[in-house]
């Protein structure tokens, strides 16, 4: 099937991530060089901006801006969370076809997937030529298909680098510390803490991911273990644990437009939590709660060049599946070939395979209901890259004269 010629169009919807516009700008130079896209467009807040027709042209930024937006984290075309009607993607159509868009590339999660599977279905009914493909991003790590997103290595760097912090800070003045770490559904994020594992008393000492059940009594009794043992204790705990029978520990009213749970950034499980260590280990234990916010997904610096590098690549990956392919839609995943050296390869995979459903931590890379497994550990570190290093004097005690 000859590609149609016409002009491409791009959106960003769900979470931002610190390099969402490595992906952004890699379909943007793909579509340069393709020789079938006339016009590149952005859609400013993804479908809203589509439906509201605030489209811009991405092919009059210069070469030197846009690799300076690759390397800023956040959505440079701005986000949404919506999910379209089916009224709403005809109208959409509609659009597309006035602007005689032939291309769309939507960059996005699960529930951005599943925007581009309904436009593409009303797409392909209406015979109207278009090659739409879901550019993949999320730092919750939970598409399926792929072995990971693009977007988590430089966040899971993130939670990391931060349990290392509160390594050192802990170490100093000793109590416990808990830190409340994104993951509606799946634990990759909190996972990551163990990588800021250096020296064998340094925490996270424990870690609790969605895939497991959530026991506040076994949760007391571990924090009070780790406390005796270590006189410290410092806890990663994933926003959506639950109890035995799915109840979620902090729970939540608000959802959002695809019926998800708005869990991030109201401090209450941390909160909740801290209450019930203080009345069943004393009020005078010194516990902390952190809830990691939005720095998870936007902090300057904090960037894999894997993660970076990935994200690029996979943006021109749909511009080359999207215009020499037979394929009219499809998601694009990451194979991971090797460990060490670490390679990988990007293939097309069906839409339908990564919209809506998420993909939960697989139980070996597990230990327990409270740890990571060292198979976790072999998988994250190639995606974060490289930690600063923590050093320690050897507290050799003085001699008495």
């Amino acid at each position: 099937m000859k590609a149609p010629v016409g002009n491409a169009l791009i959106g960003q919807s769900g979470g931002p991530t610190h390099v969402i516009n490595q992906s952004l700008v890699g379909v943007v130079e793909a579509a340069r060089s393709s020789g079938v896209i006339r016009n590149v467009y952005g859609a400013l807040h993804g479908i809203k901006g589509v439906l509201e027709e605030q489209l811009i042209d991405l092919g009059a930024e210069s070469e030197a801006t846009l690799e300076a937006v690759a390397m800023t984290p956040g959505a440079a075309l701005r986000s949404v969370r919506k999910k379209p009607t089916r009224e709403e993607c005809e109208k959409a159509l509609a659009v597309f076809k006035r602007y005689d868009v032939r291309y769309v590339f939507y960059i996005g999660g699960n529930d951005s997937a599943e925007t581009a599977h309904i436009l593409s279905e009303i797409a392909g009914q209406s015979s109207y030529d278009l090659r739409l493909f879901h550019v993949p991003k999320t730092i919750d790590n939970d598409l399926r298909v792929t072995d990971h997103c693009p977007g988590y290595g430089s966040a899971a760097r993130y939670v990391a680098c931060s349990f290392l912090g509160d390594n050192v800070d802990v170490r100093s003045l000793p109590g416990v510390k808990l830190n409340v770490v994104m993951g509606r559904n799946a634990g990759w994020l909190t996972a990551a803490s163990a990588l800021a594992r250096q020296f064998t008393d340094d925490g996270p000492h424990l870690i609790y991911v969605p895939e497991t059940n959530f026991s506040v009594d076994g949760f007391v009794a571990d924090v009070e273990r780790v406390q005796r043992e270590l006189g410290r204790c410092i806890v990663a705990i994933s926003e959506g644990v639950h109890d035995a029978a799915g109840k979620l520990i902090a729970e939540s009213k608000e959802v959002d437009s695809h019926g998800n749970l708005q869990l991030s950034g109201s401090g209450a499980l941390g909160d909740q939590l801290s209450q019930v260590l203080k009345a069943r280990l004393g009020a005078k234990l010194r516990v902390r709660a952190d809830t990691f916010g939005y720095a998870q997904r936007s902090y300057f610096g904090a960037a894999s060049a894997v993660d970076a590098m990935e994200a690029r690549e996979i943006g021109r990956v749909a511009v080359r599946l999207a215009t020499q392919s037979d394929a009219p839609t499809g998601s694009i995943s990451i194979l991971r070939e090797s460990n060490a050296p670490y390679r990988v390869r990007y293939e097309r995979t069906e839409l339908k395979l990564v919209a809506h459903d998420t993909r939960p931590m697989e139980s070996t890379l597990l230990r327990g209901t409270n740890d990571v497994s060292a198979a976790f550990l072999e998988y994250a570190r190639p995606l974060v890259g490289e930690l600063p290093r923590a050093a320690r004097l050897s507290d050799v005690p003085v001699k008495k004269s």
